[in-house]
Parts: structure tokens; C-alpha cells; sequence
């Protein structure tokens, strides 16, 4: 696949130094801050892969999706225009706005990201004795969580449909899964999704999720950040069965969730991944807590319908 992964995505919030503290806690670094406040962040191996800049309430700038060459960007660009979208051309770039969710879309020449393999994981099971006489790594852990990378976002379109045919049609992407007239999971990488677009009545950012090593990071971030600030919880701890991965979602001031994630479907043979439609529980999750109403349904929805936050 000529693209290969979500290089970065612009948050447009309120209160930039709250949520900037936010994603700090979080386990990204800030790597510089513009004059007009605006802050880049960074996950280990993704580079600056957050910008948080000023808005009058809580949305999605931007994304920029990474592509090898610029015959990758000359054959999106022509898709794109075949979808009566305009393009603008940059020097090793193209963007353009998706009006199912309002959000400028890059896409750039950058290299891919490379990742350094985790240690194995040895478990103990039943009839399988394969860790002895030793603890646990994962018990024995003190550093800080830092996620590896910017996995995935999703976004609530006025438009699903159009914005799915956006990213298939017009970028590239593929369709992992759907839940059935709701939501499409997408992918610009061996990920299961990169972009997850839902029907919504209004434009808005939903979640961001960021990879971390295992399950017992998993565990260990979001005590971290719950330690001090409880309110932060969401749901979690669970399993998704769409994309398989474990997760845990906790909420930044502005009313975005993020969530910690480890273990997703990674998909290399497009001929041997069979996507389905699903609905019901499955759609949601295999196992954990029942998610809150306020994860289906934020508790700002309404003020963005509204229009009570203005830009």
C-alpha cells in the first residue's frame, strides 16, 4: 500500500495549555511551542504527531497521511478531482477539505515509521510452565508510558457515506470492517484502521488512539493518569473484537477521548482478510465494562448541535 499510516493530527481546543498537560500525563513530549501558542507533540517513534492549536470549541483541524512518492500524491490528486474535490499542491504535498467532517486532509511524502520489536512476552498457562522461577516482567515495570506511535481516529460525519468514498475512492484507503448504515473502520497501513468514520448529526472528533507495547502498559498509563484525576476515566479495560485490541479510554479537558491501545489486527494480504459488517454488542466490544452513555454519546453533543460553542 502506497500509503502507509497517520503521520499527524491538529487538534483545534479551548484551552490549549490544559489539554496540552493533558497529553504530556499521557506520555507524549512537547517538542516546541509557536507564538500563537500552538504546541507539537510526540510520540517515540512517530515524531511530532500532535499539534494542539486554538479554536473555539473542541474539532479536528487536520490529519496528514503518509505516501511514498509523488506518484502516489499525482494519483490522488486525479482521484480526488474525479470526486469534484479541490486540491491544493505543495512541494512533496496535496491537501483538501472532507465535508463530511469538515477536516483538512494532507497527504505527504514521509518515510515510514520503524518500529523496534518488543522483548517476547512469556506467559505461564495451564500445562505450560514457560516462565520459572522468575516475576512477571510486566509487574517489575517503572518507567514512564510513552506511546510508540498515533494509531488511529474517529470522526462523526453529517456525511458517511460520502466521507467513506473520501477515503476509499479518493485516497486509497481500505475497508477493514463496518458496522452495519453506521461506520466504516479504514486503513492507510498494515493496521487494521487508521480512520474509523461514523454517522453523527454533527461534524466531531471522537477519539485518538495511540499504541502502547502491551496490555500491562495498557494498565499502567491509565492508573497513572487516574491517580491524581479520576474524573479522566471513561471505559476500559477491554477488548474491542473489531481490530481485536485491547483498550482503555480516558477523556483531556477539552472533552476529547484518547485511548491507550496494544495487540491490533495487522493485516498484510488484502486477499486473505475477509471484512465483515457487524452490529449489535460485537460492534462495541468482546469483553470489559458496558461503555458508558457517555462514550456513545458525549456530553457536548448537544452544545455542538447547538452551535452554543462558536468558532
Amino acid at each position: 500500500m502506497p500509503l502507509h499510516g497517520m503521520a499527524s493530527l491538529t487538534f483545534g481546543v479551548p484551552n490549549i495549555a490544559e489539554v496540552t498537560s493533558y497529553y504530556e500525563d499521557f506520555g507524549l513530549d512537547v517538542t516546541r511551542t509557536d507564538a500563537d501558542g500552538t504546541t507539537h507533540l510526540a510520540t517515540v517513534e512517530g515524531g511530532e504527531q500532535l499539534h494542539i492549536a486554538h479554536a473555539g470549541r473542541r474539532r479536528l483541524l487536520a490529519m496528514t497521511v503518509g505516501a511514498d512518492d509523488q506518484d502516489d500524491l499525482d494519483r490522488i490528486a486525479s482521484q480526488l478531482a474525479r470526486l469534484g474535490l479541490d486540491v491544493s499542491r505543495g512541494d512533496g504535498s496535496l491537501s483538501t477539505r472532507e465535508p463530511g467532517t469538515d477536516v483538512q486532509v494532507s497527504v505527504e511524502i514521509r518515510p515510514r515509521v520503524v518500529q523496534t520489536p518488543t522483548a517476547p512476552v512469556v506467559h505461564n498457562g495451564p500445562g505450560r510452565q514457560a516462565r520459572l522461577n522468575e516475576r512477571a516482567p510486566g509487574i517489575e515495570r517503572t518507567h514512564r508510558v510513552r506511546p510508540r506511535k498515533l494509531g488511529h481516529v474517529v470522526l462523526g460525519s453529517t456525511n458517511q457515506p460520502g466521507s467513506q468514498k473520501f477515503f476509499t475512492e479518493g485516497l486509497g484507503f481500505k475497508v477493514s470492517d463496518e458496522v452495519k448504515d453506521q461506520a466504516a473502520f479504514m486503513r492507510c497501513s498494515t493496521d487494521h484502521h487508521n480512520v474509523l468514520v461514523q454517522a453523527a448529526p454533527v461534524t466531531l472528533l471522537h477519539h485518538t488512539s495511540w499504541q502502547v507495547d502491551d496490555v500491562d502498559e495498557i494498565g499502567r498509563g491509565a492508573m497513572s493518569m487516574l491517580e491524581e484525576h479520576p474524573d479522566r476515566h471513561v471505559w476500559g479495560l477491554g477488548r474491542h473484537h473489531i481490530g481485536s485490541n485491547f483498550f482503555w479510554y480516558l477523556k483531556d479537558p477539552a472533552g476529547n477521548f484518547s485511548e491507550y491501545y496494544s495487540d491490533m489486527d495487522c493485516i498484510v494480504d488484502d486477499e486473505l482478510w475477509e471484512p465483515g459488517v457487524w452490529d449489535g454488542i460485537k460492534s462495541l466490544y468482546n469483553w470489559g465494562p458496558k461503555p458508558p452513555d457517555s462514550f456513545l454519546a458525549p456530553e457536548d453533543l448537544a452544545a455542538h448541535m447547538s452551535g452554543a460553542h462558536v468558532d
